[in-house]
């Protein structure tokens, strides 16, 4: 693949509800508190080394000093370096989720119920659709591409690859997980059996399929996905819709409570 590299998502996603309160705690956070507390901390060592040193009568150590200070100074770097990636990385991933949530919104107008951000136990599904195709889980996958040339991925049914490199994570298997659970969140709190269908998106990229699917998933642009939910056989009525998003939306309203709760204690 081409070295150079650029984010697949092309124009800024819209702001969320409290994005710039987000914005502002995290500013004080970094801006403040923690560059406070970290010099305070410099002070505090520094004035204990002289108390040591008067205590003990010793001379100056100005080598000792600097040696710490130079592996400090080696760490911070290395430590900013490897910190910047992962925002860089979180960053995109960020971006990805809410450009195919401003997408996924649009199908509400085709009597689609959408639901972002669903928080299991150690994990979390990106979004869900529930709608006359069925109910979904997408699970956005957002990678940069190459700055020139084509960006393609291959899916030959139970994995995906990005030229010769691929995921350490199968995304198909994470997928797969993910249907589970749904499935039996569904069962347990409608009494009915819902199918749930796994969606694998890349933003940006074109997917070229190889092989066939042990089991139905789709891997897919997400700008495909309209296309595929239209020629998708009608299975469930507006009824059925309204029952598994009612008691989704309670389970997603009661773990956010039950969050809030445990965060203030």
């Amino acid at each position: 693949m081409n070295s150079e590299k650029k984010s697949p998502i092309t124009s800024a996603p819209l702001r969320s509800a409290g994005q710039s309160i987000v914005e502002q705690q995290l500013k004080l956070i970094e801006g403040s508190f923690l560059w406070a507390l970290m010099f305070a901390a410099m002070m505090g060592a520094m004035a204990a080394a002289e108390w040591l040193r008067f205590w003990n009568q010793t001379p100056p150590q100005p080598w000792l000093f600097t040696s710490v200070f130079l592996a400090a100074l080696v760490f911070a770097a290395h430590r900013t370096l490897s910190v910047r990636r992962e925002l860089r990385r979180l960053r995109m991933a960020r971006d990805g989720e809410r450009a195919v949530g401003e997408f996924l919104e649009k199908l509400r107008a085709d009597g689609y119920q959408v639901f972002h951000d669903l928080v299991g136990d150690g994990f979390n599904l990106d979004h869900v659709l529930i709608g006359p195709a069925g109910v979904f889980t997408i699970e956005t996958k957002t990678y940069s591409k190459p700055a020139k040339g084509k960006a393609e991925l291959t899916f030959d049914g139970e994995r995906v690859k990005i030229g010769h490199w691929e995921p350490d994570r199968n995304p198909v298997i994470q997928a797969r997980a993910q249907v589970g659970w749904l499935q039996a969140l569904l069962k347990e709190t409608t009494g009915r059996d819902f199918p749930v269908h796994p969606v694998i998106v890349y933003p940006g990229w074109f997917i070229r399929s190889e092989g066939r699917p042990k089991r139905p998933i789709w891997v897919l642009n997400p700008k495909a996905l309209p296309k595929y939910l239209a020629n998708a056989e009608p299975k469930l009525t507006k009824e059925e819709i309204q029952l598994a998003s009612y008691h989704l939306s309670r389970f997603v309203r009661v773990e956010e409570e039950r969050r809030r709760v445990k965060r203030s204690r």
